[in-house]
C-alpha cells in the first residue's frame, strides 16, 4: 500500500484567492503528528492559523488543536474509537462514532481516512461520519463523507454524503493529496 512514513514537509495553495499551507508530517513513537501553518481567505474572510493533529499508528485521530492568529482556539482529544472530549475534559457525545476529522482549509485531512482504511479497488465505498471544522467559526459539527478507492495507493474519490460535491484525489506514495480539483494544488 503506502510506504513507511518519514518526516517530510508539504505545501499546498488554494486554487482561488491567496493562501498557503506549510505542513510537517512526522512519525512520533507509535503514531504520526502533523503540524501546519495555514494562511488565506475562507469564504471572503482572511485567516491565519496553526494546527496540530496527532494520530495513532493506525492513523486514527487521537488529538487535534487549532489556534488562529485572532486568538480563537479549539482542542479535542479522542480515544481512537470515536469518543471525544473537549479541552476542559468534558465529553462531546455529539461526535460519538467520528474517528476522523476534516479541517475546511486543508487537503491534508483527506489523508487520514485514506491511510486508516487502506481501501483497495475491490472494497466498497465507505461512508464515514467526520468531525468537520470550518475555520470561519471553529464550531465543529458532524459531516457525512464517502471514500472510494479508484486506483490503489494512487487515486481515491471523496464525495459528500449529500452528493453536493465530489472529487477524485490523486495521491503521492505517502497517501498525501497531490491536487484537489477546484480547491488546492500541491507546490
Amino acid at each position: 500500500m503506502f510506504r513507511a512514513l518519514a518526516t517530510r514537509t508539504i505545501r499546498w495553495r488554494p486554487l482561488e484567492g491567496a493562501g498557503l499551507e506549510h505542513l510537517t508530517l512526522s512519525p512520533k513513537g507509535d503514531g504520526v503528528t502533523a503540524t501546519s501553518v495555514v494562511i488565506g481567505d475562507f469564504e471572503g474572510r482572511t485567516f491565519g492559523a496553526r494546527y496540530t493533529i496527532e494520530c495513532d499508528a493506525g492513523w486514527a485521530v487521537r488529538a487535534f488543536r487549532i489556534q488562529t492568529t485572532d486568538g480563537r482556539s479549539l482542542a479535542m482529544t479522542g480515544d481512537g474509537a470515536g469518543n471525544w472530549r473537549d479541552a476542559s475534559g468534558a465529553s462531546r457525545p455529539e461526535f460519538d462514532g467520528c474517528i476522523d476529522i476534516d479541517l475546511s482549509v486543508t487537503p491534508f485531512t483527506n489523508t487520514l481516512p485514506i491511510r486508516r482504511l487502506a481501501l483497495g479497488r475491490d472494497a466498497e465505498s465507505v461512508r464515514l461520519s467526520m468531525i468537520y471544522v470550518p475555520f470561519d467559526t471553529l464550531e465543529p459539527f458532524v459531516d457525512g463523507q464517502n471514500y472510494t478507492c479508484l486506483e490503489e495507493s494512487r487515486l481515491y474519490r471523496y464525495e459528500a454524503a449529500d452528493r453536493t460535491f465530489a472529487a477524485d484525489l490523486p495521491l503521492d506514495e505517502d497517501g498525501l493529496v497531490l491536487d484537489y480539483p477546484t480547491l488546492f494544488a500541491r507546490l
